[in-house]
Formats: structure tokens, C-alpha cells, sequence
């Protein structure tokens, strides 16, 4: 794990969507992208969906911004497998002070866990999807992870769901 913060976040105000990771893992550490693993489902699906225009590389993820599209992770002090983070590395309350200032349109966490640690509740307990009505916060959905370390749990249902509503 890092102790400096593993990869910034890319935020700017009214974004259409911040997706929302618990962690970096290894490789996008390692690389300084977001999503970056060869396995990792993330690119493929933005263009599947399309949410975006041509299937993205990882190293490109600052070109999403013009289109609308942050990123951020509930720990910026680690990186890792979730299992190898400490909770007294994540951060929950300096996220939702970053989605109060920055205001998008949906903060989208690519992962129950992430989910998790910002909502509070077990994963056990998180439905993928639109989740219900936050005061004084943006549209929240959860998202199966596209990590390919939780291809047993992938659902690309969820994700259309989340390009209907921001093209709704």
C-alpha cells in the first residue's frame, strides 16, 4: 500500500456522473489510471453502454472530463485489494464534502463495498441500481463491480440502467 495518494481524483463542478471506487487496485496504482487492470471490465462497458463515444483506454481517463465524467475513490491514502485496506484508510465523510461542493448530476460507486463504506450498511444489505433519494446529494447508484476479481457477481443490467437515466 501507498502512503502518498495512490491516483488523484479528476473533479470539476456539474459533472454528468463521478464514478466512485473503494480503492486503487495494484495495476492502476502502479500505472496512474484509473481502472487500468487488463481484466477490469470498466472501459469496455462505458462503450457498450454508450456512455461514451469509442471504448476508452485507461491511460486516457482525463479525456473523459470534457464528456462529463469524474473520478474518485472512497481511500486516497491506499491502494490494493479492499480486503488489504485498513478502514482507518477510507473516507466517507471527505467524499460526500467533495460531492457537496463538486454537485454532479450522479455519483456512481463501482462497487458495493464502495457503496458500503459511504451509506454505511453491510454489502449484504446494498441493491445494485438506483438508490433511494439522499438529502442534499446527488442521484446515487450502485454498481456490480468491473473488476475482473468479482466476475462472479458481474451484472452489465445495472450499468445500462445508469446510462438510460443520464441520458433520460
Amino acid at each position: 500500500m501507498s502512503a502518498r495518494e495512490p491516483l488523484p481524483d479528476l473533479l470539476a463542478g456539474n459533472l454528468r456522473i463521478v464514478f466512485v471506487g473503494t480503492a486503487a487496485g495494484r495495476r492502476s496504482a502502479a500505472v496512474a489510471a484509473y481502472y487500468a487492470h487488463p481484466g477490469n471490465r470498466f472501459w469496455p462497458t462505458l462503450a457498450a453502454i454508450g456512455l461514451t463515444p469509442r471504448r476508452f483506454a485507461p491511460h486516457e481517463y482525463r479525456e473523459l472530463l470534457p464528456l462529463g465524467f469524474g473520478f474518485t475513490d472512497m481511500s486516497k491514502s491506499a491502494s490494493g485489494m479492499d480486503r488489504e485496506i485498513t478502514p482507518d484508510k477510507f473516507d466517507p465523510t471527505g467524499f460526500r464534502q467533495k460531492m457537496q461542493h463538486y454537485r454532479p448530476r450522479v455519483v456512481a460507486f463501482t462497487s458495493k463495498k464502495a457503496a458500503s463504506l459511504f451509506l454505511a450498511r453491510r454489502t449484504q444489505l446494498i441493491a445494485t441500481g438506483r438508490q433511494d433519494t439522499i438529502v442534499d446529494f446527488p442521484e446515487v447508484f450502485v454498481l456490480p463491480s468491473p473488476s475482473g476479481a468479482a466476475s462472479g457477481h458481474w451484472d452489465v443490467k445495472p450499468w445500462h440502467a445508469l446510462a438510460a437515466f443520464v441520458r433520460g
